[in-house]
């Protein structure tokens, strides 16, 4: 299969494009400049140059493709209006994309995150929250699976709030960077809230499932850790960087300070038995060992 890829080069995108690839499929990323175009190329992929405010690009790039899967976000963080900003852009592309597809039933795969449900871990059957501040997201991805009546293919994989690949990456990777920042591996509230957690490469085999066989319309969970303790994962940070580990005011977090301070663990029995993905690789806790001080 011919697969367009966007986020091709980030921490997760890198290990979908290698697993493709290892599947027999061959790959065109989206490249929005010239080293990531190199990276692209170096992985053995081919590289089509844009950005994902370029909607024509992305357009050409879905016709020309048996499939595809967005994987591009910003990840801008730094105040609500960045955190808006990247959402629309996201959600503009993926509108793109998806109007490309109509009528070829061919498959395009997108992300989100799990969603969160009080007293319990959230499952495939889930919603998305539709309220707070990554409900923009979670509406792109709700119309991206209704493409499904109009002849696309559509799945989410849904990823839990870290992927991490040796001791880099998601919501425990920006605890380590704020920790690095401030001196403190800090944590809101009393720590007992739970992520969940997946390693990279685990995470890419699941979006090659998900391309190559799942039925249009579904939601699949990457989800291997059902839910660390917020405290644990700072624990490990902390020892690894010999800084103090101790609550800090949720404030502190800025625009995710509310989702870092919530409960939010979340299974993949459904996923597991139905696409037959199998986790292999070290859990964030033996992983997060990883980190360099």
């Amino acid at each position: 299969m011919r697969v367009f890829i966007t986020g091709g080069t980030g921490l997760i995108g890198s290990a979908v494009v290698a697993e493709l690839l290892s599947g027999g499929h061959s790959v065109t990323a989206l490249a929005r400049s010239d080293a990531s175009a190199a990276r692209a190329e170096a992985a053995g992929a081919g590289a089509l140059r844009g950005g994902l405010t370029d909607l024509d690009v992305l357009r050409s790039g879905a016709e020309q493709a048996d499939g595809v899967i967005h994987l591009a976000f910003s990840n801008d963080f730094s105040s609500p209006e960045a955190l808006a900003r990247a959402i629309a852009e996201e959600g503009a592309a993926l509108a793109a994309i998806g109007d490309a597809l109509v009528g070829t039933d061919r498959p395009l795969v997108t992300v989100s995150g799990t969603p969160h449900v009080a007293g319990r871990a959230s499952t495939e059957q889930d919603p998305l929250p539709l309220v707070g501040p990554v409900a923009g997201r979670s509406e792109s991805v709700t119309r991206t699976l209704a493409l499904a009546s109009r002849g696309v293919r559509t799945s989410a994989v849904r990823m839990p709030r870290t992927v991490h690949n040796q001791g880099q990456g998601g919501f425990a990777g920006l605890l380590t960077d704020i920790a690095r920042r401030t001196g403190v591996a800090g944590y809101p509230g009393d720590g007992a809230q739970r992520w969940p957690a997946v390693h990279a490469l685990d995470a890419a085999v699941l979006f090659r499932l998900a391309l190559e066989k799942a039925p249009a319309g579904t939601s699949w969970h990457a989800v291997d850790d059902e839910g660390d303790a917020v405290r644990d994962i700072a624990a490990v940070i902390g020892r690894r960087l010999n800084l103090p580990v101790k609550p800090v005011p949720q404030e502190s977090f800025g625009p995710l300070g509310l989702i870092f301070a919530t409960d939010q663990p979340s299974s993949s029995a459904h996923t597991r038995a139905t696409l037959g993905w199998t986790p292999t690789h070290p859990r964030l806790l033996a992983d997060l060992e990883n980190i360099e001080a």
